[in-house]
C-alpha cells in the first residue's frame, strides 16, 4: 500500500521490528483482550487467530489488486504490514459481536468487510489525499461502526444471559491483552511513518497512552458507588488514547497536546462504557458486547477531528519542507518556483496541487464522513445476508459458549458447570432497565 515507505528498497531493516509489534498486537493482544468472557475463552483466542489468518491472505490480495505496480500484486514486508492493518479492522468489528455469531458467520463477514476497507482507504487516500498515520479513521473508526450497524442487525432479545460476564480468571486473562496492546501500541501509529514522523509518532502514542490510563483509572473509581476500579474500564478505556491520537500521531501536536488528547479519550471511553453501552443496547437495539464504541468508535471520531485542527495549523515555519511529504497535496503545482526551491532541499518531493491548509482540513473530515457512511452502510447489508437461512445463528444456550464449536478436556466441562461470579449484563428486554455491562 503507498501509504507504507522507508528508505531500505527491500522494506526490511527499519519495517520488519514495527511489522512484529503489530503482529503480536493483532494474535496476542486483540485475542487476549477479548477472553473476559467466562465461558468464550477458548473461541476468544481461537477464533480470534482463524479470522485473524483468512484477512492477512485476503487483504494482501485486495489491497495489492487496488495499489498494482506494473499491473502486478507485490508481496512484501510493506505489504504485509498492511494486511495486519487490514486485519485490526474486521478484528474490531468481531469484538461487536463476540459470541453472538458462528464461524462461519464471521469468516464470511471478513471476505465482505476487507474489500469495503480498502475502498474506502482508497477513496480516503489517493482521492481526497486525506492523512492517517495510525489508522484511526480508517481502521479503528470503520472497524467499530461496521460492528455496531452488523450488531443491529443481528439482534435479538434473548442476547444477554447469564453466560455474558466475567470471572476473576478470565479478566486476568483479558488484562493480558490489554497490556500487549498497551506497550506496542506507539508501533501500531508510528510503524509506517518515515524518519522524523516515526520519532513524533512514538513519543505522542506513549504520551497519550499514559495520560490515559491515569484519568481512566481516577474516573473509574469516581463514578463507581463504592469508588472501586472496574476492569471494564483498566481493560479497555485505558487504551483509548493510542485510538484517539491516531490521526495526528506524526504531526506537531506537542507533548501538552498529546496529554490533553489522551485524557479526554479516557474520559469519554469510560463515560461511554457506565452510560452510553446500555442506552444503545435498550433504546437502540445494539448490543455491543467488547464496548467496541467505547474503545474504537467515538476514539477514533475524535482522532478524525484533531487530525482536522492539525491539519488546519500545519505551516511551513512549522515543519519546514517536510510539510509537503506530510501532506503531498499542498506541495506546489509543477514547474513552480516554490516547487523548484523545495526539491533543491528534498530532491524525491512530487508536484502536489497547492492545497490550502484549510482545504486539507475540510478533506480530512470529509475522509471521516465518507468513512463513517460506507462502514454502517456496510455492516447492515452484511448484517441482512449473515441472517438468511443458509448462514443459521446460534441457540440461546450457544451464546458466549465454547462447547458448540470446541473439544473440551471433562475437567474443563465440570468448571465451566462450576461457580464464576458474573458480571452485570446489558438489559434487553425493556427500556426501563439500565445497567453496566462488559
Amino acid at each position: 500500500m503507498e501509504k507504507y515507505k522507508n528508505d531500505d528498497p527491500w522494506g526490511h531493516s527499519k519495517t520488519y521490528p514495527m511489522f512484529q509489534d503489530v503482529h503480536v498486537m493483532i494474535l496476542v493482544g486483540f485475542g487476549f483482550l477479548m477472553t473476559f468472557l467466562k465461558r468464550y475463552g477458548l473461541s476468544a483466542v481461537g477464533l480470534n487467530f482463524m479470522i485473524s489468518a483468512i484477512s492477512f491472505q485476503w487483504a494482501i490480495l485486495v489491497n495489492g489488486f487496488f495499489h498494482l505496480k506494473y499491473s502486478t500484486i507485490f508481496v512484501d514486508l510493506n505489504s504485509l504490514l498492511g494486511a495486519d492493518f487490514t486485519a485490526a479492522t474486521v478484528l474490531i468489528s468481531f469484538g461487536a459481536v463476540l459470541g453472538k455469531t458462528t464461524p462461519t458467520q464471521l469468516i464470511l463477514m471478513t471476505m465482505i468487510e476487507i474489500p469495503l476497507f480498502a475502498i474506502n482507504e482508497v477513496i480516503g487516500r489517493s482521492y481526497l489525499g486525506a492523512i492517517d498515520m495510525g489508522d484511526s479513521m480508517f481502521v479503528h473508526t470503520f472497524g467499530a461502526y461496521y460492528g455496531l450497524a452488523l450488531s443491529l442487525m443481528l439482534f435479538r432479545r434473548d442476547v444477554s444471559t447469564e453466560k455474558e460476564g466475567s470471572s476473576h480468571v478470565s479478566d486476568i486473562f483479558a488484562m493480558i491483552g490489554t497490556l500487549f496492546l498497551w506497550m506496542y501500541w506507539p508501533s501500531f501509529n508510528a510503524g509506517a511513518a518515515p524518519g522524523d514522523d516515526q520519532h513524533r509518532g512514538v513519543i505522542n502514542t506513549y504520551v497519550s497512552l499514559i495520560a490515559c490510563v491515569v484519568t481512566s483509572f481516577a474516573l473509574s473509581s469516581l463514578l463507581h458507588k463504592e469508588k472501586k476500579f472496574d476492569m471494564v474500564h483498566i481493560q479497555n478505556s485505558t487504551l483509548a488514547g493510542g485510538v484517539a491520537v491516531g490521526t495526528a500521531a506524526d504531526l506537531m501536536i506537542h507533548p501538552w497536546g498529546a496529554v490533553l488528547v489522551g485524557m479526554i479519550a479516557g474520559t469519554i471511553s469510560v463515560l461511554g462504557y457506565v452510560y452510553l453501552t446500555p442506552f444503545l443496547a435498550s433504546h437502540l437495539r445494539i448490543h455491543d458486547t467488547c464496548g467496541v464504541h467505547n474503545l474504537h468508535g467515538m476514539p477514533g471520531v475524535l482522532a478524525g477531528i484533531i487530525g482536522c485542527v492539525a491539519a488546519a495549523l500545519a505551516t511551513e515555519s512549522t515543519y519546514g519542507p517536510s510539510l509537503y511529504e506530510i501532506f503531498p497535496d499542498r506541495a506546489p503545482p509543477v514547474d513552480t518556483a516554490d516547487l523548484e526551491r523545495l526539491q533543491r532541499l528534498l530532491p524525491d518531493l512530487e508536484a502536489g496541487s497547492g492545497r490550502s491548509a484549510s482545504s486539507q482540513a475540510g478533506n480530512q473530515i470529509l475522509a471521516l464522513i465518507i468513512t463513517l457512511v460506507i462502514s454502517i452502510a456496510g455492516g447492515l447489508a452484511t448484517g441482512l445476508i449473515l441472517r438468511l437461512k443458509p448462514f443459521a445463528s446460534l441457540k440461546t444456550d450457544d451464546l458466549y459458549e465454547d462447547s458448540k464449536y470446541w473439544v473440551l478436556e471433562e475437567c474443563e466441562e465440570e468448571e465451566y458447570e462450576g461457580h464464576h461470579k458474573s458480571s452485570v449484563t446489558i438489559p434487553m428486554n425493556t427500556a426501563a432497565d439500565n445497567g453496566a455491562s462488559k
